[in-house]
């Protein structure tokens, strides 16, 4: 009996949620010394993750009934990206990271959080996010230079947004470097950054850090790092996920209470395109054969995304002062660029290269959710799921290139991680997780360096 009593309170105790840590406790002194060896942090949201307007009109960000609506026809083409030139400006701009996102369900309206848990933590590190203090939802005096958000136009080629990062990067060095005289008289601090970004977020960071604002093709100059110390990339999916190619096959819907997002206006999107799985990693099939997902002839062949023909209706919203002959030729012209677009920035990303000593990289990954891994192209849906987060399977934050090929046991990998930590979050809660919290102020406060 004695023996039975032991083991039941040994289970009950088991069984307990695990104490969560006071950040306050830990690292309010930490927090709380401003000096100017501390470096600013940026936080790069991924897809989705930036509210777009036109004018007036909300063309993403306002899912109360306000954003634009793929069935009609003005909408679709505000939603689009340009097919004679993607790099084109379309009249959409970018109005802020999505750091909360209202819905309204049946009339009632809800908050979600998205990125403002990252800014929360950060917040209890001291870090004073500019932009809500700008919009006055934070009153932190005149203390928010430390923290900024990049918000960008997450449609759009991931290599014009490393650009758009540089630029945004040397306009805020301009700032921190003035404040930091003004506030300490430092005339002469370098000053470098640290990036939280999350998914999408971090390969835009990793093509910076890599190739500054250069095309891809050329050495891998790290010439990014002059102006980033150190990434801490968050469920980012470093070779691809599998329900990039499901999306731009079948379209998507994110909620039932949002429109459908037909395949031939994702398609006007490169950004989908460079989330797609490496082909030499099986995670597009048919049969037992892999499926080269970046071949043009592939989607034509296979009446995929901008190439099916089901979606003439789709390309006549886009595109209604054409002929149908006219809208497929520009719009398989345009597939065709997305995928050798894709193509180019993966084969830059996945050269084996370690940063300089003087940077590094972190990763912080979801392995306990069961994740789609493999797409068949005659099922059209996936049929093998693996270890992640529900969208980026532990393998793709990695980057591991033992997939697809004889198993060894050590990680083989082109990116040189400097500290892996898995958590047991989807995608979006991994930003949310008491671990990711505590972990990411330690490296970013106290970690020797």
């Amino acid at each position: 009996m004695m023996r039975w009593t032991c083991t039941l309170l040994f289970v009950v105790a088991c069984s307990a949620p695990p104490p969560a840590a006071d950040l306050g406790d830990l690292y309010t002194r930490a927090a709380q010394h401003h000096g100017p060896e501390r470096n600013p942090v940026i936080v790069i949201p991924g897809i989705l993750g930036s509210r777009l307007v036109a004018g007036d009109q909300v063309v993403w960000g306002a899912f109360g009934g306000g954003s634009a609506d793929p069935k009609k026809p003005a909408d679709a083409r505000l939603l689009a990206l340009p097919m004679n030139d993607p790099n084109a400006e379309d009249g959409v701009r970018v109005d802020g990271a999505l750091d909360r996102v209202r819905l309204n369900v049946l009339g009632l309206p809800v908050q979600l959080s998205a990125y403002a848990q990252i800014l929360q933590t950060l917040g209890a590190g001291g870090y004073r996010d500019q932009q809500l203090a700008q919009a006055g939802a934070v009153d932190y005096g005149d203390d928010h230079f430390t923290c900024f958000q990049f918000a960008y136009d997450w449609r759009r080629d991931n290599i014009e947004n490393a650009r758009r990062l540089h630029e945004f990067i040397v306009e805020k060095k301009a700032f921190v470097t003035k404040e930091l005289e003004k506030r300490y008289g430092k005339l002469d601090k370098e000053v470098r950054f640290d990036i939280v970004a999350h998914s999408m977020g971090g390969l835009v960071t990793r093509y910076y850090m890599r190739y500054g604002t250069a095309e891809p093709g050329g050495p891998i100059t790290w010439a990014g790092t002059q102006h980033v110390e150190r990434a801490f990339l968050v469920g980012t999916p470093n070779a691809g996920s599998a329900a990039a190619v499901h999306q731009l096959v079948r379209g998507t819907q994110l909620a039932p209470i949002l429109p459908k997002y037909p395949p031939a206006l994702l398609g006007t999107y490169p950004s989908i395109y460079q989330l797609m799985p490496r082909t030499r990693h099986g995670s597009t099939v048919a049969g037992d054969e892999r499926v080269d997902v970046f071949d043009p002839q592939v989607w034509i062949d296979r009446g995929w995304g901008l190439a099916d023909p089901n979606e003439s209706g789709t390309l006549e919203k886009l595109l209604p002062d054409v002929s149908a002959e006219e809208r497929r030729t520009r719009a398989l012209a345009h597939q065709r660029w997305c995928l050798e677009r894709a193509k180019a920035f993966h084969a830059a990303l996945d050269v084996k290269a370690a940063p300089p000593p003087n940077a590094s990289l972190y990763l912080f990954a979801g392995d306990a959710v069961q994740t789609p891994a493999v797409f068949d192209a005659e099922a059209r849906d996936f049929t093998t799921y693996a270890p992640g987060d529900g969208t980026v399977t532990r393998s793709s934050a990695l980057m591991d290139e033992r997939i697809g090929r004889a198993w060894m046991p050590m990680l083989e990998s082109p990116i040189t991680w400097r500290q892996v930590v898995f958590l047991f979050r989807d995608h979006i809660g991994l930003t949310k997780d008491a671990q990711f919290a505590d972990n990411v102020l330690y490296l970013l406060l106290e970690a020797p360096r």
